[in-house]
């Protein structure tokens, strides 16, 4: 009898051993077949991304002009970067350009999201218009605005005809007191309803009954913004804060359509000052350099905003 339960017990351990063996295989196969149809994408992004920014950190280290061999020489070049009053000023442009648009662009795209969360007619045509100047290409906005500020035939000129004169005359772009305030409130004009629908799109997901019982209590319109809007989409905010500093230290494209950092690199920042070293001086080391630092200062930014998450700013 005994002998019959102990074949019994190893006959159902065999039988329940030999499916798990059959799902860890399948497993093993599932987790294969994954990676298979990762490696493509791993492949383009060593290629396109990894490599290149290797190759990067070498050069900056080097006497390179671009083309042909390039020639170590150290510390060198971050050493005439930092003692560089260029490079200073175009950094004090890439942080006036951030703080702009940490302030600006963002308390519109809150106000505006916060009005149209409000409404509910027409709010599907709001999002829409607000967002057709983003999915414009930069080269049409920029020849757009360029030819509205121009000084012999822009919206100056325009109005002087109806007997306004406040505008007449004014070299928006060739006026360096101007230029990088003009060239900041381009981007604003494309970039603000971008937020108002990513803001307005986090703020769906609030509990209406917060509202209706801050409405019951007396609550104003501005205490239902600081005391629940505000608290309930804080990791969209945190999230695009984020992305707005690290885009802002990468700004190019206007600037260098509108003003190629001119007037007397009045509009200079880091990214034209990197190509005009790279691609007109033929100072591709020392641009990698800039391109380095640059690169740093976005994983710090990261890391500042990873700490805060681990602290509990619910960011």
């Amino acid at each position: 009898m005994a002998l019959q339960v102990a074949t019994k017990a190893s006959g159902a351990q065999g039988t329940s051993s030999a499916p798990a063996g059959r799902v860890g295989s399948t497993r093993r196969r599932r987790g294969l077949i994954a990676w298979l149809f990762m490696v493509p994408l791993l492949a383009v992004n060593l290629l396109v991304i990894v490599a290149p920014a290797l190759e990067s950190v070498y050069y900056s280290f080097t006497n390179w002009t671009g083309i042909g061999g390039a020639k170590f020489i150290g510390i060198r070049n971050f050493r005439t970067m930092f003692t560089s009053g260029q490079f200073w000023n175009a950094m004090l442009h890439n942080v006036l350009w951030t703080v702009f648009f940490l302030i600006v662009p963002i308390a519109l795209g809150l106000a505006g999201a916060f009005m149209l969360s409000r409404i509910k007619r027409f709010q599907i045509l709001f999002r829409v218009i607000y967002f057709i100047p983003y999915i414009l290409a930069t080269i049409i906005s920029a020849v757009v605005w360029e030819n509205l500020l121009s000084p012999t035939s822009g919206i100056g000129i325009g109005i002087e005809g109806l007997g306004i004169h406040t505008l007449a005359n004014t070299n928006f772009l060739g006026n360096p007191s101007l230029a990088l305030p003009t060239v900041a409130f381009v981007n604003n004009w494309q970039w603000w309803g971008f937020l108002v629908v990513m803001f307005l799109a986090a703020m769906t997901g609030t509990d209406p009954s917060l509202y209706e019982a801050a409405r019951i209590d007396g609550a104003s319109a501005w205490q239902e913004f600081r005391r629940i809007t505000i608290p309930s989409i804080r990791p969209t905010l945190m999230f695009l804060s984020l992305m707005t500093i690290i885009w802002s230290f990468l700004i190019f494209d206007y600037i260098y359509i509108m003003t190629q950092g001119g007037p007397a690199d009045a509009t200079q920042v880091v990214g034209t000052l990197m190509y005009q070293e790279a691609f007109q001086d033929q100072a591709a080391g020392y641009a990698s350099a800039m391109g380095l630092t640059l690169g740093f200062i976005s994983i710090c930014v990261v890391v500042v905003y990873t700490r805060l998450r681990k602290r509990g700013w619910n960011v």
